[in-house]
């Protein structure tokens, strides 16, 4: 047992709750203080509160044995309705007291309003993309915004009897997140003057969003001593480092590791974190994937976990203990590796609602994408509170990966309290994007691409959306690919807080589930013999022209010609022949609701009739005999004219070649 220790016992600034006199009257001022405090996600809540959700998935789901895996996630509502001669379709109609604490959309359309309490005028009354976006005054980003295609508002709204959502257009994706408080809670109702009186508070809230590691280590308390090993040097194989607190009740509140190794990706999937609160071994992980944005060093920023630029993994989750705590980092690995660690505990109230911090990881490799199936992140019992996810997946075709829903069960539930309408969706952004993007919420630390190629990394924190449970908690993500035939490697940290004695279906970690699959560089499929469009030489244009990708052409990409292109228009590209000679000239070429009419010629002589490129949706043509032609050794050329469009075209004229083909002619 040897490693390089550190030990850190700054102490620094209270965590100071705004709020109404009284701690148990929920208001929006109250809500907004809790959006920034990691220490109550450590006690059971009080005023305790059920977490669901309301979304926009299919309705022909109805149980595992009927459509569970059905698609149309968009444009489903509770009812449409009639409101002062405009048409409203609702999203949520609920029953208070309680909060909205979360709304996302992939495609926010329409007016949103928000009515409170029976009331007949809304007390949010905005174009639905600007609230979500960040862009209605009073609500700024980053509470609000839009990253990575999904637009997410974490804007806390309080009700005291009663909330309904709705906008005045349809056919978009939606969730929206609420609270429910018991009955007789005393919460303050949202109105429209709470913008400008709770002004101050929302741009501190915004501000500390926006630089969420220093916001998320505040907590007070006086530092507690530490057993730490005497030796320093290299952690070897199979060697094991301890770090203990004896002296409760205490509080970890701080965890930082670096790792030197030659293959650092490998070994911090070898290096495992083990943490024992109370003699209950509650987090069994990865080094590396406890961090929230595995494999690998990927740098990220968020309210209780991040990654820097240099390497250093850090962790702000409140970790309280009634007695002691132990923490174990252990060398699975065959290297041997230098292990960096810093943490500080500080004395804490332990109480009846105090809870202890769970993190573990469950992995499994060449999952089949069919049949499709609902693969569990989590399932715990006893009471706790559900706090965030991190996933990641070796993809290994650019398809999409995550067209599935999350499933979430709390309390005995036999229909999920939240059903959503996407992974994606679930992590905050939208349309399968592969554009990394940062939050103190959620966050897409890594997306290797092209497209969804290889490994992807994403996570989510539920802070003021916590979902608490009395008795159980399940969660399933649906594994729903666009690729029917290939296999994917999957894994998954769940982090959650449970009263002792809680317990979960994780298995102890084997050390065959401890390696990183390798996916090699990602080569664009190509048609054999093909000359690529995208490749040829550009000779004249009288608009853009610039590769584009689409999936179904050769190497993914076709030639396209756009923006500005009018009627009499030309396009000139040069192609190389090998040798000289009398060749059949194929090609193939892109169609869409916006193309026009082109006439094609070869070396200035005429190749056919023209040819009408409107289709109403983008498609790959087959290949074309453009006919046969004399071609000189080196550069020949390919030109198209536009003649005209389709009647029921867009009228922009575009044109788009995937690629021509040679073949030798009698």
């Amino acid at each position: 047992m040897s490693a390089f220790v550190r030990m850190c016992c700054l102490l620094v600034a209270a965590i100071v709750l705004a709020g109404c006199a009284s701690p148990n009257v929920v208001s929006t001022r109250s809500l907004l203080a809790e959006m920034t405090d990691l220490q109550t996600l450590a006690e059971f809540p009080e005023p305790p509160f059920t977490c669901r959700q309301f979304s926009s998935y299919d309705r022909e789901a109805k149980s595992p044995s009927e459509n569970w895996f059905a698609n149309a996630d968009r444009g489903q509502y509770l009812r449409v309705e009639e409101n002062a001669g405009r048409t409203e379709y609702v999203m949520m109609d609920a029953n208070g007291p309680g909060a909205i604490v979360r709304i996302w959309s992939a495609n926010p359309a329409g007016t949103l309003r928000v009515y409170i309490d029976g009331n007949q005028a809304p007390a949010i009354e905005a174009p639905m993309d600007e609230f979500l976006g960040g862009k209605l005054p009073g609500i700024p980003a980053p509470i609000a915004g839009q990253r990575s295609r999904g637009w997410n508002s974490y804007f806390p709204i309080a009700y005291a009897r009663h909330c309904k959502v709705t906008s005045d257009a349809g056919d978009f994706y939606y969730h929206v997140n609420y609270r429910t408080y018991p009955a007789d809670t005393p919460v303050v109702s949202f109105e429209p003057s709470d913008l400008e009186l709770l002004a101050g508070q929302v741009d501190d809230v915004a501000a500390a969003l926006a630089s969420p590691r220093e916001a998320g280590a505040t907590v007070e308390g006086s530092a507690l001593p530490v057993e730490i090993p005497d030796e320093e040097g290299l952690l070897v194989p199979g060697g094991e480092l301890f770090i203990r607190f004896r002296q409760g009740p205490g509080a970890i509140v701080a965890l930082k590791a670096r790792v030197e190794a030659e293959k650092v990706d490998q070994v911090l999937r070898q290096l495992v974190l083990d943490i024992s609160f109370d003699g209950q071994h509650t987090v069994a992980c990865p080094l590396g994937d406890f961090f929230g944005a595995a494999p690998g060093i990927n740098p990220y920023d968020s309210l209780p976990m991040g990654v820097t630029e240099d390497g250093e993994l850090w962790c702000h989750w409140v970790m309280p203990f009634e007695e002691s705590a132990e923490i174990a980092v252990r060398n699975r690995s065959d290297e041997s590796v230098r292990v960096e660690l810093e943490t500080r505990a500080v004395k804490y109230e332990w109480t009846d609602r105090s809870m202890h911090f769970n993190a573990k990881w469950r992995t499994e490799f060449d999952v089949p994408t069919r049949p499709m199936q609902d693969w569990n992140y989590l399932r715990a019992s006893g009471r706790g509170v559900f706090v965030g996810a991190a996933f990641t997946i070796a993809n290994p075709v650019r398809n999409w990966w995550g067209e599935g829903d999350e499933k979430i069960y709390v309390d005995g539930e036999t229909f999920p309290s939240h059903f959503g309408t996407g992974t994606e969706d679930y992590y905050g952004y939208a349309w399968c994007s592969n554009e990394p993007f940062v939050h103190a919420y959620h966050n897409q630390p890594r997306c290797d691409g092209p497209g969804n190629y290889g490994h992807t990394a994403v996570n989510r924190w539920h802070i003021i959306d916590r979902i608490p449970y009395e008795r159980d908690y399940r969660f399933d993500m649906e594994l729903w690919h666009w690729t029917e035939d290939c296999d994917v490697t999957m894994s998954v940290v769940s982090y959650w807080y449970a009263r002792p004695g809680g317990a979960d279906q994780f298995a102890p970690l084997k050390p065959a589930e401890l390696r990183l699959v390798a996916l090699p560089e990602y080569v664009a499929p190509r048609v054999e013999g093909a000359i690529e469009g995208e490749e040829m030489r550009l000779i004249g244009q009288t608009a853009t022209v610039a590769p584009q990708a689409i999936r179904a052409c050769s190497n993914e990409q076709h030639m396209w010609w756009h923006n500005g292109v009018t009627p009499g228009d030309r396009l000139t590209l040069g192609f190389d022949v090998a040798q000289a000679g009398r060749y059949r000239v194929l090609a193939r070429f892109v169609k869409a609701r916006d193309y026009g009419i082109a006439r094609l010629s070869i070396n200035d002589l005429a190749a056919g009739d023209p040819i009408d490129f409107y289709n109403d949706g983008i498609v790959t043509t087959d290949e074309i005999d453009l006919g046969e032609f004399d071609l000189p050794q080196g550069e020949s050329q390919i030109t198209a004219e536009i003649v005209g469009v389709n009647a029921s075209a867009v009228k922009s004229y575009l044109f788009g070649l995937d690629y021509v083909r040679l073949e030798p002619a009698p």
